[in-house]
């Protein structure tokens, strides 16, 4: 049976799905964006500082679940503007290991919700954790 997880911010801020969802060994991660948790706006800055936000917003529920970016198998990446393709590269690199990256892929979108920058939703193995 899935097992679903929020975050008391999550529950706060009146959030309409779970933050996490583990099925078996696999903790999948809802698409996670620049914005402090349970705010409902954006950081400022523009794709930089949102996608530092979001890779902490990551963090968060990795820690929740006594996981960091090595469990994290694989990624979908969205961007506003694939012009921001090489920028966000270079932020991403920052958080995993060059010698295990994560199966990833990317796409452009018309629009991303709160009109972020960025978006991203991460598979994590949980194994017996």
């Amino acid at each position: 049976m899935p097992e679903f997880h929020t975050s008391p911010e999550a529950k706060a801020a009146g959030l309409p799905f779970s933050l996490a969802a583990r099925v078996g060994d696999v903790l999948y991660l809802s698409g996670a964006m620049g914005h402090l948790p349970g705010e409902m706006e954006l950081v400022k800055g523009g794709l930089e500082a949102e996608t530092r936000q979001m890779f902490s917003n990551i963090e968060a529920v990795l820690k929740a679940h006594g996981l960091g970016f090595g469990d994290i198998f694989k990624c979908t990446v969205m961007l506003a503007d694939m012009r921001d393709w090489p920028a966000f590269n270079k932020i991403y690199l920052e958080y995993f290991d060059r010698e295990r990256l994560p199966a990833r892929s990317a796409f452009g979108a018309a629009g991303l919700a709160m009109n972020g920058a960025v978006e991203m939703e991460c598979m994590a193995y949980i194994g017996g954790k």
